[in-house]
């Protein structure tokens, strides 16, 4: 995990479903690792989107647009 300040006040606002991810409440290190894949983190979603774990680009286009 990481040694983020933040991480107790991120964990309680964190919307993220993948209960295993090691980077959940870590906001940086979590941007970062789906903006390295071509992904926005799930925070980024509507929570019925985000619950498919389908974080491209294209899914968050078609969830706003």
């Amino acid at each position: 995990m990481s040694d983020c300040p933040n991480i107790e006040k991120n964990r309680d606002r964190c919307t993220c479903t993948y209960m295993s991810c090691g980077n959940r409440a870590a906001c940086c290190e979590c941007l970062h690792s789906h903006l390295a894949k071509r992904q926005l983190p799930g925070c980024c979603f509507p929570a019925n989107v985000e619950a498919t774990y389908d974080r491209s680009f294209e899914a968050f286009i078609r969830a706003w647009g």
